[in-house]
């Protein structure tokens, strides 16, 4: 079986990326999955891949054993939203500290990361995306626990 490509719907990918901070996109449709990456250089490439049916992936979620670190346990009555230490969440979405249940969270009170670093995911559209460090330093508070819902611009880590 061959699935037809729309190139307005790859074009259009193309200019959502190129318009936007983002530097991955994945678009699904009837067995048919285009992901798109942005070079450094600034250029956009696609990729189609027409797999044969696979089972949905099941999302990462919080474990029990966690300590809670969401925003009302963690920072009662402090706002984060204009701080330049707070790492913000580029997108809506749900938030993940851990890349699956069983495995550790990428970043915890205490950890010194360096600009660049994974602190968490963000998924978005059956995407996860991963929340980037945009200083080094020492995580000082995580914001929010595995599984929240979270807005753009929503703080999410503190690093100082």
């Amino acid at each position: 079986m061959t699935t037809q490509l729309d190139t307005k719907v790859i074009s259009k990918l193309a200019e959502i990326l190129d318009k936007t901070n983002l530097t991955n996109l994945e678009y699904e449709d009837e067995g048919c999955r285009i992901s798109l990456t942005r070079n450094p250089g600034g250029t956009s490439v696609a990729q189609t891949y027409v797999p044969a049916p696979v089972a949905p992936a099941i999302a990462p979620v919080s474990t029990p054993t966690e300590a809670p670190t969401s925003a009302t346990t963690e920072s009662a009555g402090e706002d984060y939203s204009n701080n330049a230490n707070a790492v913000k969440s580029p997108m809506v979405g749900v938030v993940y500290l851990s890349s699956e249940p069983s495995a550790p969270n990428y970043v915890k009170v205490g950890d010194n990361v360096t600009e660049g670093d994974t602190v968490c995911l963000i998924e978005a559209m059956k995407t996860f995306n991963p929340v980037k460090a945009h200083k080094s330093g020492k995580v000082t508070k995580i914001l929010v626990a595995g599984g929240d819902p979270v807005e753009y611009g929503e703080p999410l880590i503190v690093i100082e």
